[in-house]
């Protein structure tokens, strides 16, 4: 008998001019958490609709619970008992809690006919409690966070009696407490013996989570280890198939003059007070737990919220900014953290996508110079390493990283002086975080004055010369980081009184 409910052995699934799984094998256990890691492009979506049946496999044999299954569509893994939980929630936003709960098996009253509302309000109640929720089932499915909404495809997976969970990068539009929270929930439901696959690009959720951990590379399977055997390096290199050795590749750039300076900015209800400055050349962190305005600030720089009373200025001269659009004209760019909703047209090419914040620069008596457009995003293309096939390809098409490059390009495209990343790399995988990273130590080179807000303490200390602590709308530190320390960070964080370090650059 075998140890495992679900084994794939030899799996192959190819594409017209690609292979996107290459003789690849897993295995997962009764009551297991285990991760998959790899960076985009590696295989994990393809191997994730193997598993539930929106591909079948060219080659291969997949095992479920010692039987030679073939799953040929989303039915057949469902009846199985696999289901799958996605980074952008797919529900019904309209209908309630319990309606997406049940939706597609709901329980008809043998007489009637009729749905029995009342049982499926308990049931769902029921499975809420289970994760517990503290929501009600009535609720209408739009009112709800992402993270709530996550809660209830959960529980919608365990109203069919769910064997094995697929989770795809569950955290990602997570803040640290929700994701927190997902932990407990992913451990609960190992305890209770379902198993769990938890996709994600954060080596840290595997750290915490996970009982073995799976690499693919380049469609290919690399090596399983259990969790106790690896570690960050190691995984890492089976990832990327090299060893990062320098993973914040900060450059020692001249620190020029103060270019950028805001006073006391305050929006009430948001944040108050706020002061700090930026000189050229100079990579500032804006950190601090969640809820502590650090976007809100960001925001109403760039115009696309505003603010009550505070000053902006920009070598020297105070600026009023009531759009985006002025930011950008007056020398400020924005990279907002959901580039999906705010920072790309996805189902634009890339070319569109780069020259949409300066198009006044592509055109010509009102029409726009296509040729010229396609050749600045090509250059700017080769620059930032975005790989695709070529300008044409739609944004929607390439990975979280290569996404990301596209915005920076955007930005490129315009006279920019100050740029504002909001979680830069939140979302994409090791390598293209350190891409990312490059590029900034490329733009703060060239002089360009980065603010970049993020809240991955390795990341603000590998990559920031200096850092400007909120808690609750309120600066409460500004640090020299090569200087300073996670704990003093996080201290200032959490309101704790530390001692302001001088910075000359």
């Amino acid at each position: 008998m075998s140890d495992y409910i679900l084994e794939l052995k030899g799996v192959t699934k190819n594409f017209p001019g690609v292979r996107a799984l290459d003789n690849v094998h897993f295995s997962l256990r009764p009551g297991e958490i285990h991760s998959i890691m790899g960076e985009n492009g590696a295989g994990k979506s393809t191997f994730i609709k193997i598993i539930t049946g929106v591909y079948t496999p060219d080659e291969g044999e997949m095992y479920f619970e010692d039987q030679l299954v073939d799953i040929r569509n989303t039915n057949d893994s469902q009846r199985l008992g696999i289901a799958a939980i996605y980074q952008h929630v797919t529900s019904y936003p309209d209908l309630s809690v319990t309606e997406n709960i049940f939706i597609g098996h709901e329980k008809i009253h043998p007489i009637t006919r009729r749905i029995a509302w009342k049982e499926l309000h308990a049931r769902a109640a029921e499975l809420l409690g289970r994760l517990d929720a503290n929501f009600d089932p009535h609720t209408r499915m739009g009112t709800l966070s992402v993270a709530q909404q996550q809660m209830v495809e959960i529980a919608k997976a365990l109203s069919v009696n769910a064997k094995v969970i697929i989770m795809d990068e569950p955290t990602a539009a997570l803040t640290n407490r929700e994701s927190e929270d997902l932990y407990h929930i992913t451990e609960g439901l190992r305890d209770e013996g379902v198993s769990v696959i938890f996709i994600s690009h954060r080596i840290e959720d595997m750290f915490r989570l996970a009982d073995r951990v799976t690499v693919f590379r380049d469609a290919k399977y690399i090596i399983t280890w259990d969790k106790q055997d690896v570690t960050h390096d190691k995984l890492v290199s089976a990832m990327v198939g090299r060893e990062i050795t320098q993973f914040f590749p900060k450059r020692k750039v001249h620190i020029g003059e103060e270019i950028f300076r805001v006073e006391n900015l305050s929006r009430t209800g948001f944040f108050q007070d706020v002061s700090f400055s930026l000189k050229k050349g100079e990579i500032l962190a804006l950190t601090g737990l969640v809820g502590a305005g650090r976007t809100e600030v960001c925001e109403a720089i760039y115009g696309i919220t505003g603010y009550d009373r505070g000053s902006v200025y920009l070598n020297g001269r105070e600026l009023t900014i009531t759009h985006p659009k002025e930011a950008l004209v007056q020398g400020i760019g924005y990279l907002p953290e959901d580039r999906h909703s705010h920072g790309l047209v996805l189902d634009w090419e890339i070319s569109k996508n780069t020259t949409l914040s300066s198009l006044e620069k592509f055109s010509k008596k009102g029409w726009l110079i296509r040729s010229e457009e396609r050749r600045v995003a090509a250059e700017l293309g080769d620059r930032l390493s975005i790989k695709a096939q070529g300008v044409y390809d739609r944004a929607r098409t390439l990975s979280g990283g290569n996404q990301q490059k596209i915005i920076v390009a955007k930005l490129l495209t315009a006279d920019l002086k100050v740029i504002i990343l909001d979680e830069p790399t939140k979302g994409v995988d090791v390598g293209a975080k350190t891409a990312i990273f490059n590029i900034m130590g490329d733009l703060a080179a060239m002089g360009y004055g980065i603010i970049m807000v993020s809240s991955e303490m390795p990341e603000v200390l590998g990559m920031s010369d200096r850092t400007v602590v909120m808690k609750e709308g309120r600066v409460t530190a500004t640090l020299d980081t090569e200087t300073t320390t996670q704990e003093e960070i996080l201290q200032a964080a959490l309101g704790s009184k530390v001692k302001e370090h001088s910075y000359e650059g």
